[in-house]
């Protein structure tokens, strides 16, 4: 009977890996539909955030079964009300990748990133579908030592974002006031899927190890 109840709790694992999976393809969907101006890819990946929000309904329903059938305590009570937060965060990661869709969509058959603009844009984008992808593996690995890694990562996306601003607010910059708009709110994007990545890896070092892990 323990047996199958771990198996539970491992398979709610897996499906929130394979959550991290599908919000890695929106990142770098969205992405190219941004520095392509193809309206397709950004349809592609609004409409694709469907099979992740029911992904989450289902990770949410198989997590609520446990806690009203299995009544878990202690260090199997933690993998589910952990699981709970991820699914949340993972979802709001998917939500993200749509608002950078939409951008590209409303600019489209124009490239809404301006050319001064597009290597920060670009190497955010960059690091976000990398820390989705890794967090993918701290959630199948439990590796609380890879959780620990993205925090540096994290601190380059707010440095990046910092560039973005100094950009727009420098003295050469000629896109005007819309693609400012545009950029500001893509590397608040872009940032936010970062720190939701961190947010669930530290919950993967909770269930490891019971204790929350220090921010730096």
């Amino acid at each position: 009977m323990r047996t199958a109840f771990h198996d539970q709790l491992d398979s709610v694992f897996d499906d929130l890996a394979d959550i991290c999976d599908q919000v890695r393809t929106a990142v770098r969907i969205a992405t190219d539909a941004l520095l392509t101006g193809r309206a397709d890819l950004a349809e592609r990946a609004i409409s694709g955030d469907a099979a992740i929000d029911a992904a989450r309904e289902r990770v949410e329903d198989n997590a609520l079964a446990i806690l009203s059938l299995q009544a878990p305590v202690a260090g199997d009570l933690r993998v589910v009300v952990a699981a709970l937060r991820m699914v949340s965060d993972l979802e709001r990661m998917g939500d993200l990748s749509v608002h950078v869709a939409k951008i590209a969509r409303l600019r489209t058959p124009h490239i809404a990133v301006p050319a001064q603009c597009a290597p920060i844009i670009g190497r955010m984008a960059e690091i976000a579908e990398s820390m989705v992808a890794r967090t993918a593996d701290v959630i199948r690995e439990r590796d609380v030592d890879a959780a620990a890694e993205l925090r540096a990562d994290d601190e380059e996306m707010d440095k990046l974002r910092r560039a973005s601003f100094a950009e727009m607010l420098g003295s050469e910059w000629t896109s005007g006031i819309e693609a400012a708009v545009d950029i500001a709110l893509l590397g608040r994007y872009y940032e936010r899927i970062a720190d939701h990545a961190v947010s669930v890896a530290g919950r993967v070092v909770f269930v490891v190890t019971g204790e929350q892990p220090t921010v730096a």
